[in-house]
């Protein structure tokens, strides 16, 4: 597969990283030649130096005939209009990200389709879910709905108190289908900085992250044999007034008091000419401790730092915690960072890269593909919505009887609409939509088994 990647900055830089590393055949283009330059020796693509919106340099870039074009630059306009001459071009398919929701909005659909943009990607859209799920169930330091929510994905760290803390998976199992259908499944387990994939004979201890999943009907359960309360989210402080920070309100039912603090007294303005009903905003550096007191840090549930700096955000977040916050979550853009912030017990990270690369990866799977998360506590890990094609080489066997890779797990599955756990004797059959948890398994071996 040729793909080219306009704009070398974080998004397109850890996006050609990755599919790189998927032996796929990378162009990333760029009109700064010193920042190509600094990428070449840990990028496995060919650099070129182009405008992608000149014609000329984008045959340069080898656009012609290319399976994906994908434009994700500063300027939303510019990514339109680059994804619309690749598509002139011969691009097969072209993804351009926007900066602002509003080009999400389905009265534009039809037009960005009569001029060559097949999707659109709003990164700080995909952070807003994710910060707003995390905030609804704050219980879970990741929780993923898949399948429209039929089932869910979530990932919680147990602490000693935990029912399931010293036993190992095959006892669980035997408990969970004592007298019912099986009704949870254990995909991933993160140790300290180790990613397992479980087997019967894997022991629970205590501070593991724990990924489970289930139909949406038995969250509460899993929250109980993880261990943990589900306090009522009455109040949250976001620092740094963002667009992320924006669409997270947006989400969020008005129930629920959010405090803003931002430095940028322009942004102040902006967040406080929208007349949230439920918002206060606060000028200031929230990492003053008087503003925090002014604030109420100590009466808030959930504390999110949204800040340009993902440093700040990690100090915030454990300064955070010293107020006995229940929730934290951190935007933390530096991927190297996040084991750092995982051994710190910040709660939940987000990260924009992994979250584009996410429903990136959606598209380069095609119709067989739901949506895909890449999870970022877990290394190079994702998970997927499938649909099992007729051909599939794993159609009428036994989940016991299937060769999988290693890193691979099967954690739920929609058959006729139904939710479904899967165990050792499920049988796969045509167009079951299945949950697929993997790390460090390509898309080619995804679309060999599936397709």
């Amino acid at each position: 597969m040729r793909i080219v990647i306009a704009g070398a900055g974080e998004v397109g830089t850890h996006l050609a990283q990755m599919l790189a590393s998927e032996e796929q055949d990378i162009v990333l283009m760029d009109a700064d030649e010193k920042r190509l330059e600094e990428k070449k020796s840990h990028i496995e693509a060919l650099m070129t130096v182009g405008d992608p919106v000149i014609l000329d340099d984008l045959k340069e870039a080898r656009v012609v005939g290319a399976d994906l074009f994908v434009s994700v630059t500063p300027d939303g306009a510019t990514n339109l209009l680059a994804c619309s001459l690749a598509k002139m071009l011969g691009a097969k398919q072209t993804i351009a990200r926007v900066n602002t929701h509003l080009h999400l909005e389905p009265r534009y659909a039809d037009h960005y389709e009569s001029i060559g943009i097949d999707h659109l990607i709003y990164p700080e859209e995909l952070a807003a879910n994710e910060i707003a799920s995390t905030t609804l169930n704050p219980w879970a330091r990741q929780y993923v709905e898949l399948f429209n929510g039929a089932l869910i994905l979530a990932g919680v760290k147990v602490r000693d108190n935990a029912e399931i803390v010293g036993k190992h998976l095959y006892e669980l199992k035997q408990e969970s289908s004592a007298g019912s259908d099986k009704f949870y499944h254990i995909v991933a387990i993160k140790r300290d900085l180790q990613t397992i994939i479980p087997t019967g004979s894997t022991r629970i201890e205590a501070n593991d992250l724990v990924f489970f999943t289930c139909p949406v009907g038995q969250i509460d359960e899993i929250r109980r044999l993880a261990g943990k309360q589900c306090p009522k989210v009455r109040k949250m402080v976001i620092m740094g007034a963002s667009r992320v920070a924006m669409q997270t309100i947006k989400k969020l039912p008005e129930s629920i008091r959010i405090c803003v603090i931002e430095k940028s007294k322009e942004k102040c303005i902006m967040v406080s000419d929208h007349k949230f009903p439920n918002v206060m905003v606060y000028h200031g550096d929230g990492q003053n401790p008087d503003l925090l007191r002014e604030v109420g840090l100590d009466d808030a549930q959930v504390f999110v730092a949204l800040t340009q700096n993902s440093e700040t955000n990690i100090l915030a977040c454990l300064a955070a915690k010293r107020y006995n916050v229940y929730k934290t979550i951190a935007k933390e853009e530096n991927i190297d960072y996040i084991p750092l912030a995982y051994r710190l017990d910040i709660g939940t990270l987000i990260n924009k890269k992994l979250l584009a690369a996410g429903y990136i990866y959606q598209m380069l799977l095609g119709q067989k593909a739901g949506s895909i998360v890449c999870l970022s506590l877990l290394n190079n890990a994702e998970v997927a919505e499938l649909i099992v094609g007729r051909q599939s080489p794993l159609v009428g066997k036994r989940i016991m009887d299937l060769e999988l890779p290693d890193h691979m797990t099967l954690g739920g599955m929609l058959r006729n609409g139904v939710p479904r756990m899967i165990g050792g004797d499920t049988v796969i059959e045509p167009y079951d939509h299945v949950m697929v948890f993997y790390h460090d398994v390509s898309l080619n071996e995804l679309k060999r088994l599936f397709n």
